[in-house]
């Protein structure tokens, strides 16, 4: 019996965003092949949390790939920089990874043509994030302009589509969406700078964003914090 499910990879950081794109690839009738970069980054506990919501998202294939952006630095997740705790600010902060989401498309193109599919999931989000360039609809459009460009599929006319279905949520909605579709928030990981105990550290950007949008949606996570926040 020949296999005619529609194909999508998922580019899958083990974070939450991604987690809950990756189940709406699936309940958009998509077999998921998950692709996760381990870029060598500081919070490598999600490289464990991302093994784990691929499971859960009954991932077709489910592919790690080593890439050592240490080698590069420029972020406080690959280099010895400290992870700023003090608040969302309004500027870039220190945890954006040059390019990292132009890198890790690409990737994720290339697997996707060669296994024959044209569309592509992300968890990216330009409402309750951290400022990165690379989380734009802009961008994403752009993306989309270039890989039509840059690959057979896309010359021969076919149309790739990089879906980004939580690109203008808050993250309550994403909160909550992950409840309506049964997953465990406590699977997937979000701290950059996790304790050596293996907590979330509950200050830096991305655990108070996380906190917040639990709190507002009144959805509980599951996740063990260090310290609480003040704000």
């Amino acid at each position: 019996m020949v296999d005619t499910q529609k194909k999508a990879v998922v580019l899958l950081s083990g974070g939450l965003d991604s987690m809950v794109a990756g189940a709406i690839a699936r309940r958009e009738g998509y077999a998921v092949n998950a692709l996760t970069i381990d870029y060598n980054q500081r919070h490598r506990c999600e490289l464990d949390a991302a093994r784990v919501v691929a499971r859960e998202l009954g991932a077709e294939r489910h592919l790690v790939m080593p890439l050592d952006l240490r080698q590069f630095g420029g972020s406080a997740l690959t280099a010895d920089i400290a992870v700023p705790k003090g608040g969302v600010g309004d500027d870039i902060p220190v945890t954006y990874v040059p390019a990292r989401n132009l890198v890790f498309l690409s990737l994720t193109l290339a697997w996707a043509e060669a296994i024959g599919s044209t569309d592509i999931f992300i968890g990216v989000n330009a409402l309750d994030y951290s400022g990165y360039p690379d989380c734009r609809p802009e961008f994403i459009a752009s993306f989309v302009q270039t890989a039509r460009l840059a690959t057979k599929v896309g010359a021969e006319g076919a149309d790739i589509t990089v879906h980004t279905p939580l690109q203008h949520w808050t993250k309550a909605r994403i909160a909550r969406e992950a409840q309506q579709l049964g997953l465990d928030p406590a699977i997937s990981w979000s701290c950059y700078d996790p304790t050596p105990e293996g907590l979330a550290c509950g200050l830096c950007d991305s655990c108070r964003l996380r906190r917040k949008g639990f709190a507002e949606a009144g959805v509980v996570d599951g996740t063990r914090y260090a310290a609480d926040a003040a704000d």
